[in-house]
């Protein structure tokens, strides 16, 4: 593919996908992109949003898949970080005053510690055994919650560091930080406001060092930046829209949706474990 100024007019989705595996650019105005492309971002990352915003976690797994079925997952990981990033900012603007300081705080330091067994873990341990084994936790702890007599709780943040370690090893590792951080908000038993606000207390440093992380392996390009501008409407409507719905839920619902959420992270998990295997 012949390149002009580092950017050339596109005419398809698939064009779209070809230059940007071969390096080259989304720049300026939405004529040098195709319409389907970016409307398909912009949908995905409205859906994304709203499920972050109204539950504190899981745009990711929402994110990434359907965006890379219209842009290399190379592109779609960052731009997902910066819509993390945004997201994180707004919540912790709207709801500040919700926020568990001292649990973020040890979920991010612990998580820090757990990158690097994270990275230990890419490289020692294939992909399905270690998605089948996060998997099964989470499942079982799930089973436990739905089936279980006595509501298991922590009354204090003495065990947050076992979370936020083992957030830091399936982020390090496959970026699966949300589920180990959301099981530990339902076992403090936050409210809905508190879990949705804490979460983004951790997700807002950990992404940023994300993004330092793919700036540094040369994966934060120009394409990503205007794929990011142009899903910015929907990313912020998202966030609003989740906010209200958040607030529509009440505590027991909200911890419903959030065990059967857990319970999808799951069994997705364990499928893609199986068909791996």
């Amino acid at each position: 593919m012949q390149e002009v100024s580092g950017s050339i007019p596109l005419r398809s989705t698939n064009f779209a996908r070809q230059s940007l595996r071969s390096g080259g650019f989304f720049i300026g105005a939405p004529s040098r992109m195709t319409a389907a492309v970016t409307l398909e971002v912009s949908a995905v990352m409205l859906l994304a949003s709203i499920v972050r915003s109204a539950f504190g976690f899981g745009e990711a797994l929402v994110a990434v898949p359907l965006l890379a079925l219209a842009i290399p997952v190379k592109t779609a990981a960052p731009v997902a970080v910066l819509a993390s990033i945004l997201i994180a900012s707004i919540v912790m603007v709207q709801d500040w005053r919700h926020v568990h300081f001292r649990s973020a705080g040890l979920l991010v330091l612990s998580t820090f510690f757990g990158i690097p067994f994270g990275l230990l873990l890419l490289k020692t341990v294939s992909e399905p055994t270690a998605k089948a084994v996060l998997g099964a936790a989470i499942g079982a702890y799930v089973l436990h919650a739905l089936l279980g007599r006595r509501r298991a709780v922590l009354q204090d943040d003495r065990h947050a560091w076992l979370f936020g370690f083992a957030a830091g090893v399936f982020g390090g590792a496959y970026g699966l930080n949300g589920p180990p951080l959301a099981a530990y908000g339902a076992l403090r038993g936050w409210t809905r406001e508190r879990f949705r606000a804490t979460l983004q207390s951790y997700f807002l440093p950990a992404s940023v060092a994300g993004l330092c992380g793919y700036a540094a392996a040369g994966l934060w390009t120009p394409a990503v930046n205007a794929l990011f501008l142009w899903s910015l409407p929907s990313v912020v409507a998202g966030v609003f829209i989740g906010r209200a719905l958040n607030r529509r839920l009440d505590e027991e619902l909200f911890l419903r949706c959030l065990r059967v959420g857990l319970g999808l992270v799951a069994a997705l998990l364990l499928l893609q474990a199986a068909g791996r295997a």
